[in-house]
């Protein structure tokens, strides 16, 4: 998060006072949307959690969800190499773009690795659904050692895949291992967040 000596840094002078925001998706990397902050906008932001914009239509401050519900729950704010613009990673509550759509770029226009957080979150959404109501929800009822058979039994068919050089087989496999293993995660009140953490950790 910004701290003071960084936000006194901020170069509001070379954008007459409104900063570029460049609000992405903190779980799956999409960027939602585009808004301006001015000092009060960034402050409030920080303080209630909430990003919060500066309205140029309507002149004032604007929290982002105010009317829908859909707020942009704040994780991390940083300025650019010039102090002139701003990356705000959030959690979305609900679908970014007043279109009600997830962000205000289309699918074609969003980072193809962007859908396994995606799908993440439909895997989570499924925990205590009815099992007859989806495969993921029938796991969940299963419980934690269906679900790591599972993980063990993808994971040898694509390693087998792979032994035989058959990249279709094998493109298919890592993809049912890899849902498996999100299921797996969710289960144990775990997510992939967590698995990058420790990469990055591990690669310092």
């Amino acid at each position: 998060m910004l701290d003071q000596q960084q936000f006194d840094a901020l170069a509001w002078e070379k954008v007459d006072g409104l900063m570029p925001a460049v609000v992405q998706d903190i779980d799956t990397g999409k960027v939602l949307m585009l808004g301006y902050m001015n000092k009060d906008a960034l402050q409030k932001t920080v303080d209630s959690q909430q990003v919060t914009f500066f309205s140029r239509s309507k002149q004032r401050l604007w929290t982002k969800g105010e009317s829908s519900g859909n707020f942009l729950d704040l994780v991390e704010i940083s300025a650019d190499c010039d102090n002139d613009t701003l990356l705000v990673l959030a959690r979305p509550n609900g679908p970014t773009c007043h279109l009600g759509t997830e962000t205000c770029w289309t699918p074609k226009q969003q980072p193809t690795l962007s859908f396994i957080g995606q799908l993440e979150k439909v895997i989570a959404s499924r925990k205590g659904a009815d099992p007859g109501s989806s495969y993921t929800a029938s796991l969940y009822a299963k419980g934690t050692k269906r679900i790591a058979q599972k993980v063990g039994e993808e994971g040898v068919e694509t390693a087998l895949a792979a032994t035989v050089h058959d990249k279709e087989e094998l493109i298919s496999e890592s993809a049912d291992l890899i849902y498996h293993l999100l299921v797996l995660l969710q289960q144990e009140e775990l997510c992939l967040a967590d698995v990058s953490a420790k990469l990055q950790e591990r690669h310092k």
